[in-house]
């Protein structure tokens, strides 16, 4: 066995995590429910799991990995996709999704029981009738899901 175990973290210790190891992307503004990988007293990783970022996506029984990270210890990410899945189905969602930009391959998410969806977007939300700064990579992303059969 790893030695790993999943165990429940306080929405602050998830991005308390999330700022010293993701490397693209800052804290999410909520959460539904955060997890951690622990390896003995350190934390190997963390999930963070939300609404749908999207509002066409938000019907209530989806919800979306909005963060997952690591400090790079093997199956971390694969085990704590396979944690969101079932912590969430306990909770009632029948779907759960998450993105990965383009260049990432995807692999824990496959080894979790994850299905591609292919490409989703990507790009900016700056727009004129709304001005923002974007504070994350604009480029290609791809839509990963796991759902009841």
């Amino acid at each position: 066995m790893s030695g790993l175990k999943i165990v429940p973290v306080t929405f602050r210790e998830a991005c308390a995590y999330i700022v010293q190891h993701h490397r693209h992307h800052s804290v999410p503004q909520g959460h539904k429910f955060s997890i951690a990988a622990k390896k003995g007293d350190s934390i190997a990783g963390v999930a963070v799991v939300g609404r749908p970022v999207s509002r066409y996506l938000d019907d209530g029984l989806t919800a979306e990995v909005t963060r997952l990270c690591s400090d790079g210890t093997k199956n971390v990410c694969s085990m704590l996709y396979a944690a969101c899945w079932r912590a969430a189905r306990a909770m009632g969602y029948t779907k759960l999704i998450t993105y990965t930009l383009d260049t990432e391959p995807g692999t824990s998410l496959s080894a979790a029981g994850w299905k591609c969806a292919g490409p989703a977007g990507g790009g900016s939300w700056n727009v004129p009738s709304r001005p923002r700064q974007d504070k994350a990579p604009i480029q290609s992303k791809i839509k990963y899901y796991i759902c009841e059969p």
